[in-house]
Formats: structure tokens, C-alpha cells, sequence
């Protein structure tokens, strides 16, 4: 074979041939298509040198383009890689170690990457479309899924996956990963058994999801919990009595819609000891601050922010569009309701860390207080820029989460379920 333009003929018209066999009848096995495959290649190095390396590359092109996720697949099963960006058939990225690659391979066309977006949301049982052209879904194996399509996307259609680990990662990995220290581990532990709520922020791709399934890891596995999420990819394996409830978008005529406000309505007559709610982005924060102060303590939740108080103030914010409840009286069920924010960051050397766990005291003077127990601080304090920020030589940013030396203000929930802090919290 003299070069790429042969080579993709040869998939381009072996791929056709594939087609057109699988339509002579509706269900084919994996095996089946894979003889089918074969059969074609076989036929096919009858009048064209094939390799014994591009046979075996064509028989995984061929089978990932008609029952997987064609020229993704290879992305899909790199186990480094994090994300998956295409905008359009003919720019694909992808992040490998904290690092965004463009990658060297493209979609034939617009329609080709169409059929494989097509494919991802119906085995989600999902739609999308010109008049649906936004949906989240997800992979068989637990990745995230964002589709847009135009009219809204207007450079092709745009796919966005969020892989997540074979394993989820646990609290002693992400200890051993430096994103917090044991320390800082042990006391959420405690927090998490005595039941306290626990809400924890950061922005896009600081690993709240991550943090969020290490923290199931410390709930007592008798209790009943009832997860919800728009698109399920909590992985939480310690939990026998767990009921996992997903969102349901609208069909084409706008029917049958079951959001999250629904769900958390309906997880709350179902006897839970606690309610997961994956993230709350709009009106559901209602449901879920009613929820948290309402008996169902050791809730937890997630949300977009930079910061324990630019998420307090989005927590109102997206609380208003769902009630007309008075700004003051919201504040003063924030308060009441949400115990504990973890704010995780993802720093300049593209490592995720916590760096700050703060308690929220209440409401004063129509002011939510907090109350700041761990911060991170970096290191190497002499590398200090004139504009106040740090460098090191590597790159890397050094330091650690450390006690602030202020003490847990609220403390009837530990008493409660005889859990001791140790000294200094």
C-alpha cells in the first residue's frame, strides 16, 4: 500500500460493502459481523497487498465503525486519556496527563460523526436533533456525554466526553495523588459518618465527581441512599441498598420530561437515610437545600464555582429561579442546610486539589458565615513573583492542605454519633 490516500479508499469501500451486508437482515452478533469482516479483507488482499499489521487495523476500523464508536474507539479505550473533544468531523482533541492534544485523525464527514453521535445517545435512550440539538448522555461504561448540533453549533456537530476511571478513585489514591492530606481525609470521614451536609464546589474538570464517589466510600453500608443525577456516572459499589434515579430529557414534542426536581420530590417519600444529587445547576436547588434541612442529613451534593462563597452566592441565585421566597429567608435556609463546603481547584500544573474545606456557621445580619478549617499553601514562599504568585523550577506547585487553626463551630452532629475530633479541629 503506497500511502494514506490508499488506505482510506480501501476502508472507505470496504466499509460500504460492510453496509450493505448487514441490511440483508436486522441483528448481527459481534462474531458474526467480525467473519463478515474478514471475509471482506480476505477478498480484498486478493488484488491489493494488505499487511498482516493493516489487516488486523482494517478488521478493527471496520468493526468499530458499524458497533462502536468508529475512529473514537481508539480514544475511548486509551485508558490515559481523560477527555474527547470534537468540534466537527475535522478537529479532534483530547487530554492526556493534564495536557490538551490535537489529535491527527478526522471523521470522513459531518454525517459519518452524525451517525456515530446518533448511536452514542439512542443507547442512552436519548434523543437529539435540529429541533433537540443539546442532550447529555453516556457511554456504556460510565463516560460522560455532550452532544450539540446545529443550528446552535455552528463549526459541525460537537461531541464532548468525560471518561472516568475503570475503578473509582478512592480517598487513599487521591491522598496518594496529593489533593489532600490524611488528615484532611479523616476529618471529612468523621463529617460524612455523623452525617453532616456536605456540598462540594469547583469548577469544570476539578474532579467534584471524583470526590464525590471517594466520599461514598465512608458512608455505613446499611443506609439506604438514593442517588440522583442528570446523567448517571456516580460509581458506588460499597452501598447495598442504593437506588439510582437519572433525568429524563423531553421527547421531540416536549412530552414526558422527568427532571431533577422531580426526582429529588419523588427519592424524598422513598425512605432515603441519605439523597445524592450529582449536581444541581437551576431550579432543583430548591428541592435539595429543603431536602438537606428537612431530615435527610449526610446529604451531598455538587456545583460550579471558584470559591465557598461565589458558590453560597450561586446557590441563591439559582434558588430564586425556582421560588419567590425572600432573598433573606433563602440565605437563612443555605445556612441551615448545608454544613460543609470542599472547594477543589485545579492548579497551574493541571494537578486537582482541595483547597479548602470551610464549615458554614449560619446566618448573621443577613450574611451567611463561614468558617475556614483547612487551606491549601503552597510552598517554596521565596519563588514569589511581583505580582504575589509562586513559582517553582519544575513546574510542579508544591505544598499542602493545612488546618487553618479555627475549630468546628458546630459539633451536635459528631456528639450525636459519639465521633471525636482530634486536637486542633
Amino acid at each position: 500500500m503506497s500511502n494514506k490516500h490508499d488506505c482510506t479508499r480501501i476502508k472507505k469501500n470496504l466499509q460500504a460493502d460492510l453496509l450493505r451486508i448487514l441490511e440483508l437482515k436486522n441483528e448481527w452478533s459481534d462474531d458474526e459481523i467480525l467473519d463478515q469482516i474478514d471475509e471482506l479483507i480476505l477478498s480484498a488482499s486478493k488484488s491489493i497487498y494488505l499487511s498482516g499489521y493493516r489487516k488486523l487495523m482494517l478488521r478493527q476500523e471496520l468493526f468499530n465503525s458499524v458497533r462502536r464508536l468508529d475512529l473514537l474507539q481508539e480514544l475511548v479505550d486509551d485508558k490515559d486519556i481523560t477527555e474527547i473533544m470534537v468540534n466537527g468531523m475535522g478537529n479532534i482533541f483530547y487530554e492526556k496527563d493534564g495536557h490538551i492534544i490535537r489529535w491527527d485523525k478526522s471523521f470522513e464527514s459531518n454525517e459519518k460523526l452524525e451517525d456515530v453521535i446518533q448511536q452514542i445517545v439512542a443507547g442512552a435512550n436519548r434523543q437529539v436533533n435540529e429541533s433537540s440539538p443539546i442532550v447529555d448522555a453516556r457511554l456504556a461504561d460510565g463516560s460522560r456525554v455532550n452532544v450539540v448540533l446545529k443550528p446552535i453549533a455552528l463549526n459541525g456537530p460537537i461531541l464532548t466526553i468525560r471518561k472516568f476511571p475503570e475503578e473509582p478513585m478512592s480517598m487513599e489514591k487521591l491522598i496518594g495523588h496529593g489533593a489532600l492530606t490524611k488528615e484532611a481525609a479523616d476529618f471529612l470521614e468523621k463529617l460524612v459518618r455523623a452525617k453532616y451536609n456536605i456540598f462540594i464546589s469547583g469548577g469544570t474538570g476539578t474532579g467534584k465527581t471524583t470526590m464525590l464517589n471517594a466520599l461514598m466510600d465512608y458512608v455505613p453500608k446499611e443506609e439506604r441512599v438514593i442517588t440522583i443525577e442528570d446523567s448517571a456516572e456516580l460509581q458506588i459499589s460499597n452501598i447495598i441498598n442504593l437506588v439510582k434515579l437519572e433525568a429524563r430529557n423531553a421527547t421531540a414534542d416536549g412530552e414526558n420530561q422527568v427532571t431533577i426536581r422531580d426526582l429529588i420530590k419523588s427519592a424524598l417519600i422513598m425512605r432515603p437515610d441519605r439523597i445524592i444529587v450529582g449536581e444541581v445547576r437551576g431550579a432543583e436547588s430548591v428541592d435539595m437545600i429543603q431536602a438537606m434541612s428537612s431530615g435527610h442529613d449526610g446529604s451531598i451534593s455538587t456545583g460550579h464555582s471558584g470559591s465557598p462563597e461565589e458558590m453560597l452566592s450561586r446557590l441563591e441565585t439559582m434558588v430564586l429561579m425556582g421560588t419567590d421566597i425572600p432573598l433573606l429567608a433563602i440565605r437563612k435556609q443555605i445556612a441551615s442546610a448545608i454544613d460543609i463546603i470542599v472547594q477543589l481547584e485545579r492548579l497551574r500544573d493541571k494537578s486537582r486539589r482541595v483547597t479548602e474545606i470551610t464549615e458554614v456557621i449560619g446566618c448573621d445580619e443577613g450574611e451567611i458565615k463561614l468558617n475556614q478549617l483547612f487551606i491549601f499553601k503552597e510552598d517554596d514562599e521565596h519563588c514569589v513573583r511581583e505580582d504575589g504568585t509562586y513559582w517553582t523550577e519544575n513546574k510542579k506547585v508544591s505544598g499542602q492542605l493545612v488546618l487553618s487553626g479555627n475549630r468546628l463551630y458546630h459539633r451536635k452532629k459528631l456528639e450525636a454519633a459519639a465521633i471525636f475530633l482530634e486536637e486542633g479541629l
